[in-house]
């Protein structure tokens, strides 16, 4: 009998690593789009600016961002565009003293002739979705640029975008994302490293070779009549950019991705800031996914663009996969000797060495392609896995709730104006923690290091550096989560 239960054990938790290897050669998959599409292609030529030039309408949803308002109002009146084809609207939903500071800004900044308009509504109905289509019924621009408050678009952003759209058929283009912070510690290091993979390989690969891909919410234009044509902004997924993306897809627009363009933007300095954009992000795309997919597998459009928005949509997926496996994982060092099959080993380390190779390979052609200092980037290669994992647990919880039917608060990721090393974040407000979930990153943590022991022990070498990633991304994690969220009570 417990033959049998040890073959039951080894065949779930390896048929779970098959599962999560498809996605790790989903991203060999997405390297060889890159190279054929981008690498191997002919270079996109920006054309040449139109005469007169559109009017532009920039949306800058915010709510309560007294740290970052001012900047971000700013970097937008630096835009390098005619006055008078260019009208601001900053959509306000704030209830602390974001709405006084905010008033005050556009009060000076339309003294000095800028077009700029503050609109308030009465309540937070839809939340970012809900603002931005208030702005769209009163903005008077044929095309809308929108930016979160945490970016600073560079002055020449609209001279590179807007020629773009002399193209009838293309409903919305995306820039890259830069960062204001990367090296303001590891966390924000690591989310660098996601990002620009992100951007540049998966953008760039759907993109090219004609798959859907969609807008970031942020450092994006979209054409008018593209938005009101698919339906406009609707606020029953907590990513309204992703879901109108696909939704305007289907009507026929196209999209553009221009990863040479870059808008700078603050990363997140606190885990726990972090683990909500995680959360809200994880949330919208399974959200998505249930409202989408039925209507893209009965469409017209063609198998390859059904199958990679399969897998851009239910990516996430892989979060509740990990966080099984690191239930499970542990554990098969008992049954596999239980089991007697010495193939059991043999495949469980060729399956998690590809997965974990299509990682690193992932993250090193990105990082080669964008920084000549690449090699010593990627030093801290196996910390970003790790700590990957240890966001498993956290982003599977999301998984789960966008599985529902519950409906979710949009909740914002804070900023806190941090660009530099040394500048402190701990004192000021909009700080949160969750204790319970460092309690079970940590308890995760100390499983493995048991089986970690466990593995010595049993010399099941090929294990122990699985096992040790996995433990110290709990770890890791659960040290920030406590940490971020405990050792300074705001004060202003």
């Amino acid at each position: 009998m417990s033959h049998i239960f040890g073959l039951a054990f080894m065949g779930v938790y390896l048929f779970l690593i098959v599962l999560l290897s498809l996605y790790g050669i989903h991203r060999y998959w997405i390297l060889y789009l890159y190279f054929r599409y981008y690498k191997w292609a002919k270079p996109y030529v920006l054309p040449a600016l139109q005469n007169p030039l559109p009017r532009v309408t920039v949306q800058l949803p915010i709510y309560n961002e007294r740290y970052v308002v001012e900047r971000l109002i700013d970097a937008i009146c630096r835009l390098d565009y005619p006055g008078d084809r260019l009208e601001i609207q900053v959509l306000d939903d704030s209830t602390d003293d974001t709405e006084a500071i905010t008033r005050a800004k556009v009060k000076a900044m339309r003294s000095r002739g800028f077009n700029i308009v503050h609109i308030r509504r009465s309540g937070r109905t839809g939340f970012k979705a809900g603002a931005l289509a208030v702005g769209l019924s009163k903005a008077s621009g044929e095309f809308l640029a929108i930016f979160d408050a945490d970016f600073v678009p560079p002055p020449d952003f609209l001279l590179k975008t807007i020629p773009c759209f002399q193209d009838d058929a293309i409903g919305m283009v995306q820039t890259r994302w830069g960062h204001l912070n990367e090296d303001y510690s590891l966390l924000t290091w690591i989310q660098s490293i996601f990002l620009d993979a992100h951007f540049l390989l998966e953008h760039t690969a759907r993109n090219r070779s004609g798959a859907f891909f969609n807008f970031n919410g942020t450092a994006g234009i979209w054409r008018r009549g593209a938005i009101e044509s698919s339906g406009g902004w609707q606020h029953d997924t907590l990513t309204e950019d992703l879901d109108l993306s696909y939704r305007a897809q289907m009507q026929g627009w196209k999209f553009l991705f221009l990863p040479d363009v870059i808008c700078p933007a603050e990363l997140p300095v606190d885990i726990n800031a972090f683990k909500t954009q995680q959360n809200r992000w994880t949330v919208g795309a399974i959200q998505t996914a249930k409202k989408m997919l039925p209507t893209i597998w009965r469409s017209p459009v063609s198998l390859k663009v059904k199958v990679e928005a399969t897998f851009h949509l239910t990516a996430c997926v892989g979060y509740i996969l990990m966080a099984v496996l690191s239930l499970l994982l542990p554990l098969s060092l008992y049954f596999r000797r239980l089991a007697h099959w010495p193939l059991t080993g043999l495949f469980e380390g060729f399956a998690l060495i590809a997965t974990t190779l299509s990682v690193g390979i992932f993250y090193a052609v990105c990082q080669r392609d964008l920084y000549p200092n690449w090699k010593s980037r990627m030093k801290n290669l196996p910390m970003m896995i790790s700590v990957g994992v240890g966001m498993c647990l956290s982003n599977a919880k999301a998984v789960l709730q966008g599985l529902t039917s519950r409906s979710f608060e949009f909740r914002r990721t804070p900023k806190y104006s941090v660009t530099e090393r040394g500048v402190s974040w701990k004192k000021k407000l909009y700080r949160g923690g969750n204790p319970l979930a460092a309690l079970i990153e940590m308890a995760f943590a100390l499983y493995f290091v048991v089986a970690l022991t466990a593995a010595y022990l049993m010399k099941q070498w090929l294990s122990l550096p699985f096992i040790a990633l996995f433990g110290f991304g709990y770890a890791y994690v659960a040290f920030l989560t406590a940490m971020h969220g405990f050792a300074t009570v705001p004060t202003e």
